[in-house]
């Protein structure tokens, strides 16, 4: 590739990056500025007398930090248990022969077709049933039924693994389930990175579910950054509200930092090059 040529492709990725990063640095900006700012005409792109005070005034205008722990309750119940109800589906589909395994996976995928909201009712009143509202059961119930994205990126981290490994592992005596956690498991850590990342960042930034099925008190952050941040009159604190999206990005980003390298690999080795 030429000088010119990579010049202009890091001067688009550079445009990319500006284009993308846009919302965020504006709900950052937001977040800088005092009542009177925000209302200011002409529109002050950025704040003359910058104030970390709306960062406070977010942690103590609802309580934030408690409404962060049952968002975190919840996100890192479901992220673990659905990376390895997925991971376990997919070796399944990986690795062992039934009749009309073809079939079954292919109705699995064709579930990632249907909108969630068609699911909302009936969700509703299933966990109403059991008696499961208000609780975190819901989350735990999903986890263990695995998702057909995660269990598709599995199957095909797995079918890629070579049968040399489990042909091996039968003549030493092992089963099925030994194999799958001391083989093929531990060999998968790109995959379960994005398994973790993406339910985690699903999970985290869900508003409809929490706001359905929970109260309250035990809601999750998510729904109280949307209704909480009101002052006497029933208005709106934009920037409380800005302060608090902030804040409610960072653990999102700190799992990508950490698990990014896996991340990225895992989307590379699970057949979606």
């Amino acid at each position: 590739m030429t000088l010119a040529k990579r010049s202009a492709v890091y001067m688009l990725l550079v445009a990319l990056l500006v284009l993308f990063l846009s919302p965020f640095g504006w709900l950052a900006i937001t977040a800088l500025k005092d009542v009177g700012e925000l209302r200011a005409l002409p529109i002050h792109w950025w704040p003359h007398h910058p104030t970390l005070s709306n960062f406070h005034g977010a942690l103590t205008h609802i309580p934030y930090l408690a409404y962060a722990r049952n968002s975190l309750t919840i996100a890192v119940i479901y992220s673990v248990l659905v990376t390895l109800a997925s991971a376990w589906a997919g070796y399944g589909f990986a690795r062992l022969e039934a009749p009309g395994k073809r079939f079954i996976f292919g109705l699995l995928l064709s579930t990632m077709m249907l909108p969630a909201v068609i699911t909302l009712i009936p969700t509703y009143l299933v966990f109403a049933k059991l008696n499961l509202l208000n609780t975190y059961m819901p989350w735990v119930l999903w986890g263990l039924c695995g998702a057909p994205y995660l269990i598709f990126l599995f199957r095909q981290f797995f079918s890629n693994m070579p049968k040399e490994l489990e042909e091996a592992a039968i003549v030493d005596g092992c089963g099925h389930i030994r194999i799958f956690w001391r083989i093929f498991l531990p060999q998968s850590w790109p995959v379960i990175a994005t398994s973790m990342i993406l339910s985690f960042s699903w999970t985290w930034g869900d508003y409809i579910a929490p706001a359905l099925l929970l109260d309250s008190d035990r809601t999750t952050l998510a729904v109280k950054l949307a209704t909480g941040y009101v002052n006497q009159h029933g208005a709106q604190l934009s920037n409380l509200v800005a302060a608090g999206a902030v804040m409610y990005v960072v653990p999102v980003l700190v799992l990508f930092l950490i698990m990014q390298r896996g991340f990225v690999s895992g989307i590379s080795t699970s057949g979606l090059k």
